[in-house]
C-alpha cells in the first residue's frame, strides 16, 4: 500500500522566527502528516524576504500533490507573486490570500486529511472568516 501524498506548505515571513512558530503550530496539529517549510529574514538575521529562499522551500515541500504559499503581509507577497511568475508552476504552486497564522493551520489540518490543493486553498482563505470571539 502506498502512502498519500498531502499538499505541502510553505510559509513566508519577513522575520524568520515568526514563520517558524507558524510552522511549528501548523505541523503539530496535522501531526506532522504535511510538510511544512519556513522561510523569512535575511541570511544575517535581519528582517526581509528571499526569492532564492522561498524556491528552495517549494521544491522541499514539494511531492506531486502540489505546494501551498502563505504570505504575512507586504514585501512578502511580492516575493511570492515574484517567484510564481518567473517559475511555470501555475497547477501546482497556489498563492493563498490568507491570515497567516490561522491559514496555516486551517491549510495544515485540511492537507493532513488528504485533501486537493485547491480544497487546502480553500480552508486557508475561509480561515480569514473564523470570528476569535
Amino acid at each position: 500500500m502506498s502512502e498519500q501524498v498531502a499538499v505541502g506548505i510553505v510559509l513566508i515571513s519577513h522575520s524568520r522566527a515568526l514563520a517558524e512558530g507558524a510552522a511549528d503550530v501548523a505541523g503539530q496539529v496535522s501531526a506532522g502528516a504535511v510538510r511544512i517549510v519556513a522561510v523569512g529574514g535575511t541570511d544575517d538575521g535581519r528582517l526581509g524576504t528571499s526569492a532564492d529562499a522561498l524556491a528552495a522551500a517549494v521544491d522541499k515541500v514539494s511531492g506531486g500533490a502540489g505546494v501551498l504559499v502563505i504570505a504575512d503581509l507586504g514585501s512578502s507577497v511580492l516575493t511570492a507573486k515574484a517567484y510564481l511568475a518567473e517559475h511555470d508552476h501555475p497547477a501546482d504552486v497556489l498563492l493563498a490570500d490568507a491570515p497567516f497564522v490561522e491559514g496555516a493551520v486551517s491549510a495544515a489540518v485540511t492537507a493532513s486529511s488528504g485533501a486537493s490543493l485547491a480544497e487546502v486553498l480553500a480552508a486557508a482563505e475561509e480561515a480569514r472568516g473564523v470570528s476569535k470571539l
